[in-house]
Formats: structure tokens, C-alpha cells, sequence
């Protein structure tokens, strides 16, 4: 089951996922990346700009995946963790990241299926290290513990 859409990162977080995306196209020479969460919205387009409605696509992506998910079990897989489709001129790679995002990358015929297959596993991996670190990696200072022990106490004095 994917888990709730509720998450955050920072400013860092966002550059190195640019990054990581964009190095991914250059390697690869694929037109675009889209990251969407498990619940249809789009988080991010690196590349080109896509010629079509990039939310409605993100929700269907989103949905796609699912449907998938449920086809995987119903064949006693735990879930797919990829998707490719083929068109004539224009072809689809979609990953899970973290199990939390979709990773969506658009490509024509300028590269081939292998070369986006085995450059998406390192930038999955990156990206999902970004994804599962835990929400107060970057708090930003370490609070001593029971710092706010009584403040409730405090507050409700205050109003009463």
C-alpha cells in the first residue's frame, strides 16, 4: 500500500532532486522528467516542457501505476516496481521512488529503452535516499530534550 502524500524537503532538497534529473537527461538524452506523488500531483518537471496538460498527465501517470500495482498482485507480485510504454515516435518509463513518488520519464527515438533502464536505477536510488531520510534530518538545530516540558502548562495559565 503506498503511503500517505504528506511529506516535505527543503530548499537543498529540491536542488539536488533538479540535479539529479537533469543529469539524468543528459545522460541519457531523454526529454523529460516528472515527479509525481502516489496521489497524482505533480512535484517537479525537469527538461522539456511537455506540449500537454502536465496535471491532468500526472494524475493519470498516478493512477496507471496503481492499476498496476493491483494487476501485480493479482498475478502474486507484490507490486510493479516499473512501467515502460512504447510508442511509435514517443515511449514512457515510469519508477516508484521510495514508494512514495513516480518518476516519469518521457523519451523518443534520439535513445534507446536500455540506456534509460540502466541510467534511471542510480538516480531511483538517489533519489529515494532523499525521500526516506527521516523528516527532522534537517531540523536544523537539536533541541534538548524536555526543553518544552511545562509549556503547555504555561500557555494554559496564560489564557485562563
Amino acid at each position: 500500500m503506498a503511503r500517505a502524500s504528506h511529506w516535505t524537503f527543503t530548499q537543498d532538497d529540491a536542488d539536488n532532486i533538479t540535479r539529479i534529473l537533469q543529469l539524468f537527461l543528459q545522460e541519457t538524452n531523454s526529454r523529460s522528467a516528472m515527479l509525481v506523488d502516489r496521489a497524482g500531483q505533480l512535484v517537479t518537471t525537469v527538461g522539456e516542457q511537455p506540449q500537454f496538460d502536465a496535471t491532468a498527465f500526472a494524475t493519470l501517470a498516478a493512477a496507471d501505476f496503481s492499476a498496476n500495482d493491483q494487476l501485480a498482485r493479482l498475478i502474486g507480485e507484490t507490486d510493479f516496481t516499473t512501467l515502460f510504454h512504447q510508442g511509435e515516435r514517443d515511449s514512457m518509463y515510469v519508477a516508484d521512488v521510495a514508494r512514495r513518488l513516480i518518476l516519469v520519464v518521457l523519451f523518443d527515438t534520439r535513445t534507446t529503452l536500455g540506456l534509460v533502464r540502466l541510467r534511471l536505477k542510480a538516480a531511483v536510488t538517489e533519489l529515494t535516499a532523499i525521500f526516506e531520510r527521516p523528516a527532522d534530518a534537517d531540523a536544523g538545530f537539536d533541541a534538548a530534550p524536555g526543553i518544552l516540558a511545562g509549556a503547555e502548562d504555561d500557555i494554559d495559565r496564560l489564557f485562563s
